[in-house]
């Protein structure tokens, strides 16, 4: 088999299907020989684990996984890449490689195909950057049988999404991920690690579903809505940002904000997660 650990060798695989990087697509392939093992065992795949994949560009992490994984799907936008992969993991009988948009993909449609009686379902993936958000929502959303989501996003990304609620980098992203699950950034990695190298670092962050509601909120979507709301202007206090959204009176909201004992100067980092629920379930009362 090809190594896709030494350039040499990518570069070869490259030149061999006239393959070109697509800048759009944030294309970006691991060239570290530690870091995909490292990556698949924090996973905590087993051979008794279902793997969704999402980007495998030329298989070098997609390889790692299915030798440890009982099968492995991956999910790949560019058709250019379709030849190489078929090159490259042919030897393993546990992959397939699904030829689609995961943003237009049905996870639990597809979930249903591949995996039905599998007792342990994981996301794996070195994550294209510019769809990090939208692919964490989206499967999140559809309430799917996903356990756990390990994932590798640019540096930046995994701090927003890991950050504690209450702390300078908590945002609308990282408040909306704690609705559904707990996350942890597990380790850092550097740019070179990858061709062509990016402009960025990177993180390998785990994101595990948590069926828990801590904060007991009433109504998602008002909690969603209160969120995004406060955050879309950081700089305004929440009632300034909430009054516009909900159509309340600042009045109303002064005495809900006095109520739950939050200080009406309050800008949205210096609320906890717990504060926000509290505060969207009295926003509810009111509307309803």
């Amino acid at each position: 088999m090809c190594n896709l650990y030494s350039v040499k060798d990518i570069n070869l695989l490259l030149n061999k299907y006239n393959f070109c990087f697509s800048k759009g697509l944030g294309q970006n392939f691991i060239s570290s020989p530690h870091l995909c093992p490292k990556i698949v065992s924090k996973s905590g795949i087993t051979e008794k684990t279902g793997v969704i994949e999402i980007g495998p560009g030329i298989g070098v992490l997609t390889r790692e996984i299915a030798s440890r994984a009982k099968k492995v799907v991956s999910v790949e936008i560019d058709k250019r890449l379709l030849p190489i992969l078929s090159d490259t993991v042919s030897f393993y009988d546990n992959v397939k490689i699904i030829n689609n948009d995961i943003l237009k993909v049905n996870i639990n449609g597809l979930i249903q195909d591949e995996f039905r009686g599998f007792e342990d379902i994981k996301v794996c993936a070195n994550l294209p950057y510019y769809i990090t958000s939208a692919v964490i929502m989206k499967l999140l959303e559809e309430d799917s049988d996903i356990t756990s989501m390990t994932l590798m996003v640019q540096r930046e990304a995994a701090d927003r999404i890991c950050a504690l609620p209450g702390s300078r980098e908590c945002g609308a992203l990282s408040l909306a991920i704690r609705y559904y699950a707990d996350s942890e950034i597990l380790f850092k990695v550097s740019r070179s690690c990858f061709i062509p190298s990016p402009k960025v670092d990177s993180s390998v962050i785990k994101i595990t579903k948590n069926s828990k509601n801590s904060a007991n909120i009433i109504d998602k979507n008002t909690f969603f809505r209160t969120v995004k709301s406060s955050f879309s202007q950081r700089r305004k206090t929440v009632v300034n940002s909430l009054s516009s959204e909900f159509a309340l009176k600042k009045d109303s909201l002064n005495m809900i904000l006095c109520d739950l004992n939050i200080s009406l100067k309050s800008r949205p980092e210096q609320l906890s997660f717990v504060d926000f629920g509290r505060l969207s379930n009295s926003i509810y009362d009111r509307i309803i």
